[in-house]
Parts: structure tokens; C-alpha cells; sequence
């Protein structure tokens, strides 16, 4: 039985894609542009803000127009960052799991905390989540192991008996640096699914089904 069990955020415990998708396709409308299909979009949200104005308008940060395009994705979306994000079917059964077994969770994420903290505040979690460590916290962020040692610290609980969740590449490489237990979720925002089993993660669950079988 682990001592704890962190979660990245986007694509793992929550599925934040149709808010992105609505943010996205919003600003390409005030441009004249048509929606993309969500899909499309759906596969980057783990990749954040950037990754946005690259599939939305093509523009990468160094290129003229990338600056502003970012900063108007970000204000649309921390106008609405819940209303159509919803907790994975299933997770809040993994969640009461973990509590009634008394394993505290938390979350571990890149996503900066003046979108996390509303967040998770809007989909009731902030007093079960036992910690919530985004880059704001530390000096540097995933993969480097630096903000799950955070974590850990704030839970008392040992890295290496612990258990860390997520749907990137950077999330099992954070957690193996760590030394923690890791899990990849392919049910998550993964560009390339198929690479998923390269990632070296412990163990990989295909569902949030897995996912509770592994966590039990």
C-alpha cells in the first residue's frame, strides 16, 4: 500500500479539453477563422497554452503575433476554466478509494496555480486534495523531480514508497527521477499514444478501470 499517490492534472485526474477546445475555437472565431475539430486539439492540452496557438494559428514564440494570441488564450481560458471540465468517469471513486483507505493524494502539475488553484476549487477538491504543488512553488518543473520531493514533503511521506500518476512523457520521467512508483494513463492527452509503452513508466493503464486496479 503506497504512503501516497500524486496525480498530474490535465489528462489524469480531470479532463480540461472542452474548456480548451471552447478557448481555442473562440479566439479563432474573433480572428475569422472556423473551428477546429476538438480531437485535433484535444491530443496537445497537456502541452499547454503553447501548444494552443501553435495547432490554432500556427505560430511558435518567436514568431511576430505569438505573443499576443498566448496572452489572449490565457485570459479567455481563466475566465472559464470549469465550465465544461469534469473529473474522469470513475476517478472520484478512485479518489474516495485512496481516502477511505487513508492514503493521502495529492497533485503535481505545470500548470501555473492561478489556473489550478480555481481549479480545483470550482470541482469541490481543494479540502481532499492533501497537496497542490505547480510551478509557482518550486524553481524548476517537471521532469525535473524537484516538485514531487515538494509534495512528498508536504504529505510526510517517502518518494521512494509513493506513487505518481500522469499522461506525458515529462510526468514519468518527474516521477522515475524521484523515485517513485510510476503509472502512465494512455487515457490521457497523449499525441502519440503508441509511445507511451517507451516512456519506461511501472505500469500502464489503458482506462481509469486499470488505473483503479493498479491504485487498490
Amino acid at each position: 500500500m503506497p504512503e501516497a499517490v500524486l496525480f498530474d492534472l490535465d489528462g489524469t485526474i480531470i479532463d480540461t479539453a472542452p474548456d480548451f477546445i471552447r478557448c481555442l475555437n473562440q479566439l479563432r472565431q474573433e480572428h475569422g477563422l472556423p473551428a477546429l475539430p476538438g480531437e485535433q486539439i484535444r491530443r496537445s492540452v497537456s502541452n499547454g497554452a503553447r501548444a494552443m496557438v501553435r495547432i490554432g494559428f500556427g505560430l511558435e514564440p518567436e514568431q511576430q503575433g505569438y505573443a499576443e494570441k498566448h496572452t489572449a488564450f490565457l485570459d479567455l481560458y481563466e475566465t472559464g476554466v470549469a465550465i465544461e471540465t469534469t473529473l474522469f468517469p470513475g476517478m472520484d471513486d478512485i479518489l474516495e478509494s485512496l481516502e477511505q483507505r487513508g492514503i493521502p493524494w495529492g497533485i503535481v502539475t505545470n500548470k501555473p496555480v492561478r489556473f489550478a488553484q480555481p481549479l480545483i476549487e470550482a470541482l469541490g477538491l481543494e479540502q481532499r486534495c492533501a497537496t497542490l504543488i505547480c510551478p509557482d512553488h518550486v524553481s524548476q518543473r517537471k521532469p525535473h523531480p524537484e516538485p514531487l520531493f515538494l509534495a512528498c514533503r508536504e504529505i510526510q511521506a517517502d518518494p521512494i514508497k509513493s506513487v505518481y500518476v500522469g499522461d506525458h512523457e515529462r510526468d514519468i520521467e518527474a516521477g522515475r527521477n524521484a523515485g517513485m512508483f510510476t503509472i502512465a494513463v494512455r487515457y490521457g492527452y497523449i499525441e502519440q499514444p503508441e509511445t507511451i509503452d517507451l516512456w519506461q513508466a511501472d505500469r500502464v493503464a489503458d482506462t481509469v478501470s486499470d488505473l483503479t486496479k493498479l491504485l487498490y
